[in-house]
């Protein structure tokens, strides 16, 4: 199919495609809700099974379940399957649609977790139905993984998404672009820390002397932490919540703070991780315990990383589409797939904005460009 057909295809999707993403939007899938996870992943799983793909629920414990859906193209048996990748989870509490409906007003859709990532998800279905219609012929399987705790960690989705991935040719990651709709070809690995301190309680007024500050200890470990930031490296370590103490006339016997690392290489993560649970208490009265490690390896720009990019960026020029590459801070699925070492673009999803934040939209316009992007880069890859 030509260019500017493969673009009128989807364009003449878009009516449905809105009713679809509001339906997606209305279900709530909160990352703590395990019940409203698991509704939408049996949801997506029958339409996945009416385009004509297997659909299987794959289980969580205590999270919401994962969805892995698949095309089998009946092309080359050796040819290995690209992963379209994805999550089903929120950030947003449940009756958060109750105070920010679903809306269409001046060609964006709002709606809380449009754009991060049920447009997302609303792509692959796009692409599914391409697949079933003859619209699209890869030459070999698509494989579409989506996890239910990717906001919280992807804890207990990764076994799955590792499964999934394994023996993929390449992984497209629908979250969301940066601005501009650029793709992301660089992200920054995640840790969170825990550290708690105990120390001595005490009267603050009459005898202080007999009491260890915990708080005050607590102090002196971020601040050794603080030390470690290397903006030039691209390490950073922030303590985002700090508690402690039980009233302003005791000598806090105990103290929490929680911290947060970004690094951009795989071994400053794993210094900084060792700096971290070796942390020894500068008074000796206190205790220290440190919980936590780095849970999302940064997903660095390698040869593998770029060939795809540019693979991307060829097809999008077929489509009259200038697709520009760039880098975040914050952490995806995608890094994972890109540490095994399988060839992963990041930020395929709708051009819009407000990831995270009450005026969360995406562009209608975009959703025909970036499904026709996707399937022209599953032809190439092919």
């Amino acid at each position: 199919m030509s260019e500017a057909n493969i673009l009128a295809y989807f364009q003449s999707q878009i009516p449905g495609s809105i009713s679809r993403l509001r339906e997606l939007v209305e279900m709530e899938s909160c990352s703590t809700d395990k019940g409203a996870v698991d509704a939408i992943a049996v949801h997506l799983a029958a339409l996945f099974e009416k385009e004509g793909c297997s659909a299987e629920i794959l289980s969580c414990p205590s999270r919401g379940n994962a969805l892995r859906a698949r095309w089998r193209t009946g092309g080359r048996i050796a040819a290995r399957p690209v992963l379209l990748l994805g999550h089903l989870d929120t950030v947003w509490p449940p009756g958060t649609i109750r105070a920010r409906p679903f809306r269409v007003e001046n060609s964006r859709a709002f709606g809380p977790g449009v754009y991060d990532m049920k447009a997302g998800i609303l792509l692959s279905l796009l692409v599914s139905r391409a697949l079933k219609e003859g619209e699209l012929h890869p030459g070999r399987d698509v494989l579409f993984l989506f996890t239910g705790d990717e906001e919280i960690g992807t804890e207990e989705g990764l076994p799955h998404l590792e499964q999934a991935a394994r023996d993929c040719a390449a992984v497209l990651c629908l979250e969301p672009p940066l601005a501009g709709g650029k793709v992301k070809t660089f992200r920054k690995g995640v840790g969170c820390f825990t550290i708690r301190v105990k120390g001595l309680s005490a009267h603050a007024g009459v005898e202080p002397e007999k009491g260890a500050n915990a708080i005050l200890e607590m102090s002196r470990q971020v601040i050794r932490l603080h030390g470690l930031n290397d903006r030039e490296r691209g390490t950073t370590i922030t303590a985002g919540v700090i508690k402690g103490g039980t009233a302003s006339n005791v000598v806090p016997a105990e103290a929490e703070a929680q911290i947060d690392v970004r690094v951009a290489s795989m071994e400053a993560g794993a210094a900084i991780e060792a700096t971290i649970r070796g942390l020894q208490a500068f008074d000796s009265r206190c205790t220290v315990k440190v919980e936590g490690r780095m849970n999302r390896p940064p997903l660095e720009r390698t040869p593998a990383v770029v060939g795809l990019y540019h693979k991307a960026r060829n097809a999008a020029l077929e489509l009259g589409m200038d697709l520009g590459e760039g880098s975040t801070g914050g952490g995806s699925d995608g890094s994972f797939t890109a540490a095994m070492g399988i060839p992963t673009l990041d930020g395929l999803g709708v051009e819009g904005g407000g990831a995270h934040a009450p005026d969360e939209y995406i562009e209608i316009d975009d959703i025909h460009k970036r499904a026709a992007l996707l399937c022209r880069l599953l032809e190439t890859i092919g």
